[in-house]
């Protein structure tokens, strides 16, 4: 069964989870998304868990104010 690049991107969005393993997942449940997500969760694979953390972990913001001027 030729999985398509949209039903992979829909599995993506909703887990998290790499491009190969959603098409993996997609072929063995025949294209259905729910089942395919069941499979990813029986591999270890849990919503959100290839996800970057969105905090900064290290950096400096800086703003300088002078008269009338800002930089």
């Amino acid at each position: 069964m030729s999985i398509s690049a949209e039903l992979v991107k829909a599995l993506r969005e909703k887990t998290g989870v790499g491009f190969m393993e959603c098409k993996r997942a997609l072929e063995e449940a025949n294209g259905d998304l729910e089942s395919a997500v069941t499979i990813l969760r029986k591999k270890g694979f849990s919503a959100g868990a290839k996800k970057p953390d969105a905090r900064p972990r290290k950096g400096l913001i800086a703003h300088m104010c002078t008269t009338g001027k800002s930089a």
